[in-house]
């Protein structure tokens, strides 16, 4: 049986901190802070109808799929009314849209403080994001990369949600490239693109069996890097 997943291990929890931002990550960062992040669901007192919608949305959708999930049921579990989601979200296809750049947000804190701890070595960095990946894709209710499903459920690249995801790809390519380059990689790009296909494959593996290949992943991505780094 799988271990219970940990609090936010990987849903949308907290807003884009620009302290971690680099490239043109930063430039997403101003765009994020004036949007409320998903949290817990609530009926507080001033936590905003799309706040709650938010939280809901977020919930629902990685547990679920974006299209598997109705407005219906993201208002009656956010406890408001359709006609609140629609002041707020234009469409459904607009909420998703806000739930992807929520959980990219989410994700760029979580990768580059895995487990909350900032890496100067650009070696460690990478294998401590996938030790702590790779414990989380063993847990219960683990579901991927809410970006990844996101183009999978998504072949339309005009819907406001893939194209989110994809953005976020492009981004994710480039930094695991930088951080190659970092580790003294004979070939940065082929370094970069091989950990982000064998992070991918985490995401994927993770969600259809507990002892499956993810449980090696920080043994291939050990042997990846040495293979791939010049020898002093």
């Amino acid at each position: 049986m799988k271990k219970a997943v940990e609090p936010s291990a990987e849903r949308p929890a907290k807003a884009f901190s620009s302290e971690v931002a680099t490239g043109s990550r930063k430039e997403n960062a101003s765009k994020q802070e004036s949007e409320a992040p998903f949290r817990s669901h609530r009926n507080g007192k001033g936590f905003r109808a799309a706040d709650r919608i938010r939280a809901s949305a977020g919930e629902l959708f990685y547990r679920e799929g974006i299209r598997a999930v109705g407005v219906d049921e993201v208002v009656e579990r956010a406890g408001v009314t359709k006609p609140s989601l629609y002041r707020s979200f234009a469409s459904k296809d607009e909420l998703a849209a806000a739930y992807m750049r929520d959980y990219e947000a989410n994700f760029w804190e979580k990768f580059e403080k895995p487990g909350g701890k900032s890496y100067s070595d650009a070696r460690e960095h990478v294998l401590a994001y996938i030790r702590v990946l790779s414990a989380n894709a063993v847990a219960e209710g683990y579901r991927g990369c809410g970006l990844t499903n996101a183009t999978v459920e998504y072949p339309s690249r005009d819907n406001p949600a893939r194209q989110v995801a994809e953005a976020h790809k492009r981004l994710f390519r480039k930094r695991l490239r930088e951080l190659a380059g970092s580790m003294g990689a004979r070939h940065p790009a082929v370094l970069g693109d091989a950990l982000l296909l064998l992070i991918e494959g985490i995401y994927v593996t993770g969600q259809q069996s507990e002892d499956g290949p993810a449980q090696s992943a920080l043994t291939v991505a050990k042997l990846l890097i040495d293979a791939s780094v010049a020898k002093g």
